[in-house]
């Protein structure tokens, strides 16, 4: 598929995507980043083609606290305003991410991302019960139909380069042919005594029997330049830390960044690099495997302040 700016790639289950007329709500998750900028200007270009009302678009920002780049959270609001969408904020009860990752004493990783599932696909699925809970107040029968929108580019890791760019988010409690097939599979497989295949197990997506729920990636296939291209198209505010050399808006400091990207993070927030620092010696878990937020301290105060961020992530 190389229209509108896409690359050519050998993606996995790229089709024609969604009816998006079909969903009685369309969840855009903005990040205040670049990929979700570009995100928001393909769905709202597309919505309207589809004749989907603005009102049915629902732009979420999972909120992290002091973990993000500072006005990250207005700025994600400014974006949602300019095409006049409803803008909703959400964030795990409790702490915010830096002090959770010392109540629980260790930090994420590629193989154990507790601070998306607790941060963000855990909030984002209590609105989608909001948003349900409207909709059947608003006279809606039967389930609710959800497609759940991200800016997840295939370039960005080989993990998200397997993502397919359109998936029913199936579960054990969808009632969906597919999801019943699959409960099927387990339940045989269970009676024989034998492993599940993987591929065939029900999922632990965010459909259930009050919604069916559809995730989209409709920029999987672009690359950085074709992001940059719709943004300067769109009128969008980016983010400061991008002219500041940060390649990406995720987290300050994450344990998927590149450490090039983690040496201009600690140069540009200091204070929170050191708080990162403290964290560390207090529950005696590094930052990352190969490397420590103490060394990434000493080697920020030792680059140049032109050091690049490349834009590399694990993730």
């Amino acid at each position: 598929m190389t229209s509108r700016g896409q690359m050519s790639l050998e993606l996995p289950g790229v089709d024609d995507g969604p009816e998006l007329a079909s969903y009685r709500w369309i969840l855009a998750n903005i990040s205040g980043g670049k990929d979700s900028m570009a995100m928001l200007d393909e769905l709202a270009r597309q919505a309207d083609a589809a004749g989907v009302p603005r009102d049915r678009i629902v732009c979420v920002h999972a909120d992290l606290g002091r973990a993000e780049w500072e006005g990250t959270r207005e700025l994600a609001a400014e974006h949602a305003a300019t095409y006049g969408l409803r803008f909703e904020v959400v964030s795990r009860t409790g702490l915010d991410l830096v002090d959770r990752i010392e109540e629980r004493g260790m930090f994420p990783d590629a193989s154990n991302r507790w601070c998306t599932s607790d941060f963000k696909r855990g909030p984002v699925r209590r609105l989608m019960t909001v948003l349900v809970r409207e909709a059947e107040e608003a006279g809606h029968l039967g389930r609710v139909r959800i497609l759940n929108v991200m800016g997840l580019r295939a370039d960005e890791s080989p993990a998200r380069r397997r993502l397919r760019v359109f998936s029913h988010d199936g579960a054990l409690t969808c009632p969906c042919r597919d999801c019943l097939l699959r409960r099927a599979a387990l339940e045989s497989a269970e009676r024989r005594g034998v492993p599940c295949p993987k591929h065939k197990k029900p999922g632990h997506g965010a459909s259930n029997t009050l919604r069916h729920v559809d995730t989209w990636h409709p920029v999987h296939s672009w690359s950085t330049a074709d992001v940059w291209a719709a943004i300067a198209r769109s009128g969008l505010r980016p983010h400061p830390a991008y002219a500041d050399g940060m390649p990406r808006l995720s987290c300050s400091f994450c344990v998927l960044a590149s450490r090039p990207a983690l040496v201009r993070a600690a140069q540009l927030r200091p204070e929170l690099a050191a708080e990162y620092a403290a964290i560390e010696e207090k529950i005696g878990h590094r930052f990352k495997n190969d490397v420590s937020m103490k060394e990434i301290i000493a080697e920020a105060a030792d680059a140049s302040s032109e050091v690049t961020a490349i834009p590399c992530w694990t993730g």
